[in-house]
């Protein structure tokens, strides 16, 4: 550094810190041998939180306003630093600008497969990928232990050890959540959020707050996801022997194929409709016979009357021989003596005389 940026450092009395970049998490103001002269106003902005370092020890933590930096209003400095008043003030401090906005769209994924035990699908290996969103909570906590002294700290220099503690840590949440594989895709919004609470409390540990992870896909190997298309598939199908009718007639309605392969196929859907078409067909079992009976009570029509409400007729004396009846097949009213099915009601046997004593 040239003297003019010397002397120029040395008029500069306005401490503060813009970001034109959208990836940078910490920045440390630079001055001239870090030399801040007494009486400049430090500018903290919304989304900003700035830590004074002297002599190494973080001296205080401001938040968003404007400071002026003289003992009064900053009386832990005085513990640390003597104040002068003069041009060439000894005061030697770091400002580091912390920048505490959400840094979203921030990639993970599953470099190898997860393998869980799953409750349908037994054993199975699985893929996951999404995004999460993070910030910067504790600016004390995340400069002792992520950034030390880096003047210049983006979230591209973290995202891999967060990438590879969310990876890890999804693997035994997965493993031990006890979800099915098909519950898990049809809920990566819960997922996502049960995912979160398990792992934040390890974020925060570095100062920073976990405040998402989206889960985008889950995914099975190539082959499970072919076996579960055709188990789809066959359930899609239905019957059978209608879907193989049914492409019998779409193969004839397109004129064929000539390949061998098709041809093979098509002797085999054949031999299944002959076998459906041959099958034979169960007889209807005939009607069952209509036994009951009409009656004429005081020329008025009664009935269908059973055989055993006829009985009971013949021994009340509703019903006589006289009476006329009439079924269903008759041309016409008959007495009911002259009907050979009823002669059993009206010649009932009488019991035989008693034995002389």
């Amino acid at each position: 550094m040239g003297l003019w940026d010397k002397l120029m450092g040395e008029f500069v009395d306005v401490i503060e810190w813009t970001d034109d970049s959208n990836d940078t998490m910490v920045y440390r103001f630079e001055r001239h041998g870090n030399e801040i002269k007494y009486g400049a106003k430090l500018t903290v902005r919304e989304s900003q939180v700035a830590i004074f370092v002297n002599e190494g020890q973080i001296a205080d933590v401001l938040t968003p306003g404007m400071y002026v930096l003289e003992t009064q209003n900053l009386p832990v400095l005085s513990t640390l630093q003597h104040w002068d008043h003069g041009f060439q003030s000894p005061f030697k401090a770091e400002v580091y600008f912390f920048n505490t906005k959400q840094f979203t769209n921030l990639k993970w994924g599953t470099s190898n497969p997860v393998i869980i035990r799953d409750s349908e699908f037994a054993a199975v290996r699985l893929r996951a990928f999404g995004t999460y969103t993070i910030r910067i909570e504790d600016a004390r906590q995340f400069m002792l232990e992520i950034i030390g002294t880096d003047g210049h700290f983006t979230v591209d220099e973290i995202s891999s050890q967060l990438r590879s503690m969310i990876v890890t840590r999804f693997s035994s949440v997965a493993a031990s959540a006890n979800i099915p594989v098909l519950d898990m895709a049809a809920n990566y919004e819960q997922f996502g959020q049960y995912i979160t609470q398990r792992i934040a409390p390890e974020f925060k540990s570095y100062g920073i707050q976990l405040t998402a992870i989206m889960v985008e896909n889950i995914s099975l190997p190539d082959e499970v996801e072919a076996a579960l298309d055709k188990r789809t598939s066959m359930g899609m199908v239905g019957n059978l022997d209608q879907y193989l009718q049914f492409q019998t007639a779409q193969g004839i309605g397109n004129g064929g194929s000539n390949s061998a392969l098709d041809m093979g196929m098509g002797f085999a859907v054949a031999n299944k409709m002959a076998e459906v078409l041959n099958k034979p067909t169960a007889a209807a079992p005939p009607p069952l016979p209509d036994n009951t009976w009409h009656i004429a009570i005081n020329q008025t029509p009664s009935g269908p009357h059973s055989l055993q409400q006829l009985q009971q007729m013949v021994s009340s004396g509703t019903l006589t021989t006289a009476t006329l009846v009439w079924q269903n097949g008759m041309a016409s009213w008959q007495a009911a003596g002259e009907v050979s099915a009823l002669a059993t009601l009206f010649n009932a046997q009488t019991p035989p005389p008693l034995p002389p004593m």
